[in-house]
């Protein structure tokens, strides 16, 4: 088989796995269950709230089977995600900025909270939750501006705090995240349809968590700044938001008995694993064995290469019987910016595979996130195999020095590694499909 029939065959496995996890089909698939609860409850309003990398497509599905009950609702979603909803829609769409948040999302965020404001028993609030969620939908703390906001966001991200760590910091100068959108909704009947774009599919931590218990504090939320020697860094009016919740002298975010609970249903539609089974599927229908090695990679995205190629370089010498053979792993790795290049987590990965498994045929790596996107790029990842840190020599590109810069993305775009899908209306992480022949 030829390199691009290797990465043809990957191609068509990666976008077998985003059709399992399809919001449009996930939210059309529980929307008889809401029809039910809203009518078996009497209800007499049902408000719909979207924030996410996928909140359009899940918005849509939403209008098109409860359209008939639907009083109001607004969706925030990132740029270029959405197409141009219908005039007639009731769900008003904005467009906002991601990963660091910005006015489009502060108004988004005021026109959900707007349609909250009086609460009550007889509203039933239908959350469109899905990856991305913490960016889009953003409404700082009381003193903290949104400037103040990014500049902490961006602050952690280059840090490469993960996921957890970065949204203990969010949950605790946020007026929406961390169960406070539950909070303020209360007493309102509230059901959350969340697609997961995060290791363990912990509601708590999508999106920020703001319809569920949120297990951390004002205290961890400076272990991490302090972690990432940002005390000195980290904007005033935040800073002293934190240290007031930790003295005790601001409400923490609401916790696992908090009775406003007791009106909240988080539902988990899709997630990683799903994405990884129809991709094992898709790879023995296209004649490879597949195995399934994990749904929890994380840490380094450049470690992570690494120990991909090793992986793949054993198998190939060790187990010959099972080629061909497809490894299929997911979930989402950090990068530490150090350099001043172009790229995200799924382009370093590669890199730094191609740098590791150089000279051996026979093994080539798609790593790309489900969403479509890869960083601050418009590729969604990138493949690359045990022959392009040759190629690169060869045209005088040193793929070190790239990786060194943090550059991945301009290391593929000129070695044509870049695998660009433009946005999917999914986001479950990421995916990486391994081809060893």
């Amino acid at each position: 088989m030829e390199i691009s029939a290797h990465r043809l065959l990957l191609a068509d496995i990666f976008h077998a796995a985003l059709k399992a996890v399809d919001p449009y089909e996930a939210v059309r698939f529980h929307s008889g269950g809401i029809r039910s609860v809203y009518q078996s409850g009497d209800y007499n309003r049902l408000i719909v709230a979207g924030f996410g990398k996928a909140a359009c497509p899940m918005s849509k599905a939403a209008e098109d089977t409860l359209g008939d009950l639907i009083w109001s609702g607004a969706a925030i979603t990132k740029y270029g995600h959405c197409s141009k909803p219908p005039a007639s829609s009731k769900i008003k769409v904005y467009e906002a900025g991601h990963p660091v948040p910005d006015e489009n999302g502060l108004r988004g965020t005021q026109e959900i909270l707007s349609l909250i404001k009086d609460p009550d028993e007889k509203t039933l609030l239908l959350c469109l939750i899905s990856g991305g969620g913490s960016a889009l939908c953003v409404s700082p703390y009381d003193g903290i501006r949104l400037e103040e906001e990014r500049s902490i966001t961006d602050l952690l991200l280059r840090a490469g705090a993960n996921i957890e760590e970065l949204n203990a910091v969010r949950k605790h100068t946020s007026r929406v995240k961390g169960g406070r959108l539950a909070e303020r909704a209360y007493p309102s009947r509230m059901i959350a349809l969340i697609l997961s774009d995060v290791l363990g599919d912990k509601p708590d931590v999508i999106a920020s968590g703001p319809t569920s218990p949120d297990p951390t504090t004002y205290n961890d939320a400076l272990v991490v700044l302090d972690k990432y020697r940002l005390m000195e860094r980290s904007p005033q009016t935040v800073l002293e938001v934190i240290y007031r919740g930790a003295a005790g002298l601001l409400p923490e975010t609401p916790k696992a008995r908090n009775m406003i609970f007791e009106r909240v249903e988080n539902i988990i539609i899709g997630n990683n694993r799903k994405a990884l089974e129809a991709a094992k599927t898709k790879a023995e229908t296209l004649g490879c064995r597949a195995e399934m090695l994990s749904s929890y990679i994380s840490g380094e995205a450049g470690d992570a290469g690494r120990q991909l190629a090793r992986r793949a370089i054993q198998v190939k010498y060790s187990e010959p019987s099972k080629l061909p053979l497809c490894l299929i792993s997911g979930g989402e790795t950090t990068v530490k910016v150090m350099g001043t290049g172009l790229g995200g987590r799924n382009t370093e990965l590669a890199l730094a595979f191609a740098i590791e498994a150089a000279g051996e045929p026979g093994i080539t790596l798609l790593s790309a996130g489900t969403d479509g996107t890869d960083g601050p790029t418009d590729a969604a990842g990138a493949m690359a195999d045990g022959g392009a840190v040759a190629a690169a020599r060869a045209a005088g590109i040193d793929p070190g020095a790239y990786l060194r810069n943090n550059d991945s993305y301009h290391f593929f775009k000129k070695t044509g590694g870049l695998f660009i899908t433009g946005p999917t209306g999914t986001n479950v992480m990421d995916l990486q499909l391994l081809l060893i022949q």
